[in-house]
């Protein structure tokens, strides 16, 4: 097997380009079990994902896990599945158009696409089909708010694997998270917002109950900033809504083995406020910029049903920001912002021209 991929034809004079990939954890292909069993090998064989000794975990994952999630799994997805596919592939696609067009509108000529860390289209093949399309200049955009060694570093993982058999390397960069970003947090806030207009405000006995993905604690003990950098985001947020500290809640939900993980459980505190007596509780997940299985299914229906079924009264759950405009122009902001330096306007555009002519000119005083 050759060491590096074949290049595409080179073709002088092609004017370079810059391409922009958006990257989302993953989804299966269909609501099945084969289809779930393909997605769950993948995912669950990645050693920043579980970083159990691999010996030991081929053995849990091909003789134990493989054999019972699947169909389990597949029934939940169908209970979610969109009829143009997986909710979270679904967002992501509709995110990249909305984005382009807005990048567009902007003045910047960059192409714009999506990839999946898991299933499909891969990072391989898009980075592939972008660079046989003339893109030299790649910025990777992993749609993770918070830092994790699980999510974001598995994109670069992956990317970099790209790189490793690519002998014509385009130019790369990476973002590494927007948990603080401000236009991130105003669309977050306004979400809110407009859901409160919608049902009411919080009273004395109601609560916000934010929720964000899980990760084993000894993530955290190794150094992890994603339990850190899950309370910034909760905390400006709550900032922004004027909250009082006893109307909310941050918590962790997703908890999959024995193995102690980020505490509080979301589906406890659930429980626990329903016996309580609690009336209300409004959840949001701000770790998913789009609804995906973790929101649609194991917040909005199972967290409701552990909530009223506890004795609670009231359960609603905030949608994640999905195609909102203002997290749109959120997106587009903070993709700008790392796309400087990179020559991306259009040459009839007046700056562009202006920045061409100084290039020239400093080139011709080196000459």
């Amino acid at each position: 097997m050759p060491r590096f991929q074949p290049e595409p034809p080179h073709r002088h004079g092609n004017a370079a380009s810059t391409a922009v990939v958006l990257v989302n954890l993953g989804t299966p292909d269909a609501p099945t079990a084969p289809a779930l069993k393909r997605y769950l090998k993948q995912f669950l064989s990645d050693p920043r994902v579980v970083e159990i000794p691999k010996p030991i975990w081929w053995l849990i994952l091909n003789g134990i896990i493989l054999n019972t999630r699947p169909k389990k799994s597949a029934a939940k997805y169908a209970s979610v599945w969109m009829p143009e596919g997986s909710p979270l592939r679904v967002h992501t696609e509709r995110q990249a158009k909305l984005l382009k067009g807005l990048i567009g509108e902007r003045g910047h000529h960059v192409k714009v696409t999506w990839a999946m860390r898991y299933g499909s289209p891969s990072i391989a093949d898009v980075l592939g089909h972008l660079k046989a399309e003339g893109a030299n200049r790649i910025l990777v955009v992993p749609m993770y708010p918070q830092y994790a060694a699980s999510t974001t570093a598995t994109v670069v993982d992956d990317a970099s694997r790209w790189l490793l058999q690519t002998r014509n390397q385009p130019e790369m960069r990476f973002t590494r998270n927007f948990h603080d970003h401000d236009g991130y947090l105003a669309a977050l806030e306004k979400s809110v917002r407009k859901h409160w207009q919608t049902n009411g405000a919080l009273g004395d006995n109601d609560r916000l109950l934010i929720s964000f993905h899980g990760l084993p604690k000894r993530s955290l003990d190794l150094g992890d900033p994603y339990f850190c950098e899950c309370h910034k985001t909760g905390r400006l947020l709550a900032e922004r809504l004027n909250l009082k500290p006893e109307q909310l809640q941050i918590c962790f939900q997703s908890r999959f083995g024995k193995a102690e993980w980020l505490q509080p459980y979301t589906a406890p505190t659930l429980e626990q406020w329903g016996k309580q007596g609690l009336r209300r509780v409004d959840v949001i997940c701000p770790g998913f910029v789009a609804d995906c299985l973790e929101t649609l299914e194991e917040i909005a229906q199972e967290g409701r049903d552990d909530f009223l079924k506890a004795g609670g009264k009231e359960y609603h759950y905030i949608p994640a920001l999905n195609e909102d405009a203002a997290w749109i122009a959120a997106l587009a902001d903070f993709v700008e912002s790392h796309l400087a330096g990179w020559p991306t306007k259009a040459a009839t555009d007046p700056h562009a021209l202006e920045t061409s002519a100084r290039q020239a000119i400093k080139f011709g005083a080196r000459s």
